[in-house]
């Protein structure tokens, strides 16, 4: 919908009794204006501002962290605030007397109307509340929330409405929580397997150093320019953000033609080669290069480790070192519990791992990981599709209680 009309058919299908209202007829609106930096404060010290809604949560305006000496414009306690810009239409029930900024507008409820209704309403319509495309922020202003039209029962109705929104948003929110906390668990669960298979070597492993199981560890370079350098195809440059735990993500995977490649003497990527972030917050990501994005080169960031096809298998190599014992060990410095930022690759090479001398036991493991890990993938499918199904039950239950259907 636009900002200044109700979703087509839907004023056709209103109950009698119901009319058709403006925001501005029966809220007051209060377009939220910045005071100067100067005033601001982390101290506690003034009134509570918000600029936007980084401190949105699902219902209620979360605690300050910034607050000004200077109030602009101010905001009461259950006033609605809305998200003006970047991203227009999420609303919060304000918990208390703060300044807002010019990223918010408060809306507060008149006698006509009640507030859980009007919240209601706004949350139903949130995605369609559009402002001023095309501007530096997508943007909507205190006339576009005034002119918006709402479907407005007797007051005893929406109190009646409400409750009901009521009853069914806490039976939704209970069946959210238990999908959400089997989801994670399903999540969790082949994480523990694995830790459990690296955290007790069977007796017939055996202890080396990296760089005595692997024919090569290196990383890349990035070629002058960097990502004005870059081409819409030909070969793949990897970058840490390419490489996860145990998956490939090829969103923003950048490419170099042979020239470049060539003068950056990168090290060819091999079908089955580990790829291993080596810096930055991602470092310790590895995953195992697949077939589909040869030709491809690494990065500085990423390093290619190569193992000896005779000694370790690179599935069972890659699942070694995504396990939480193995990532301990690489992580921490053991300086206070320190994090790496870098690993060298002189790291790499001393750094002991432990694996089964038969190459079969390997694939063995390999295999039942690979299959608890399939099992896992369809657990989390099944416990997301119920989430998914939840929102949209909301949607529906709200979309019935503006048409007076409930």
């Amino acid at each position: 919908m636009t900002v200044n009309q109700l979703p087509k058919g839907e004023v056709l299908s209103l109950p009698k009794g119901w009319e058709v209202k403006k925001l501005g007829e029966i809220c007051i609106v209060i377009a939220g204006q910045s005071p100067e930096g100067k005033y601001y404060n982390n101290e506690g010290k003034g009134r509570p501002f918000y600029q936007g809604k980084k401190e949105f949560n699902e219902k209620y305006l979360g605690n300050p962290t910034t607050w000004t000496t200077k109030t602009t414009k101010e905001a009461d306690e259950n006033d609605i605030l809305m998200s003006v810009r970047a991203p227009v239409g999420p609303v919060n029930f304000s918990t208390q007397n703060i300044c807002i900024g010019r990223g918010l507008a408060a809306i507060r409820a008149g006698c006509l109307i009640d507030k859980e209704f009007l919240f209601n309403f706004l949350l139903k319509h949130e995605v369609e509340i559009v402002g001023n495309t095309g501007a530096v922020f997508n943007s909507i202003n205190k006339a576009q929330i005034e002119a918006i039209s709402i479907p407005l029962p007797p007051l005893p109705e929406q109190k009646r409405i409400v409750s009901i929104l009521d009853n069914a948003f806490e039976s939704v929110s209970i069946a959210k929580n238990n999908a959400e906390k089997n989801l994670k668990n399903a999540r969790e669960l082949f994480d523990s397997y694995l830790q459990s298979v690296f955290a007790h070597p069977g007796e017939d492993w055996e202890e080396k150093k990296l760089g005595e199981v692997t024919s090569k560890i290196g990383s890349g370079a990035t070629p002058r320019g960097g990502n004005e350098s870059y081409k819409t195809e030909g070969i793949s440059l990897i970058r840490s953000m390419n490489v996860h735990d145990r998956y490939f993500k090829e969103k923003n995977l950048a490419f170099i033609d042979e020239k470049q490649a060539k003068d950056l003497n990168n090290v060819t990527i091999e079908e089955k080669d580990v790829l291993f972030n080596i810096t930055g917050a991602s470092v310790t990501r590895c995953c195992v290069m697949s077939k589909e994005y040869l030709p491809a080169r690494v990065n500085q960031h990423v390093s290619i480790i190569r193992a000896r096809h005779d000694v370790i298998n690179a599935t069972f190599l890659n699942l070694l070192l995504t396990s939480k014992p193995y990532k301990d060990k690489l992580l921490f410095t053991g300086e206070q519990g320190a994090t790496r930022q870098a690993i060298t690759k002189v790291q790499l090479q001393n750094f002991i791992i432990s694996f089964p001398k038969s190459l079969s036991e390997q694939q063995s493991i390999v295999e039942k990981l690979d299959a608890l890990f399939a099992e896992t993938k369809k657990l989390e499918a099944i416990y997301q599709k119920k989430l998914d199904d939840l929102d949209e039950l909301k949607k529906s239950i709200l979309d019935k209680a503006f048409k007076g259907e409930l």
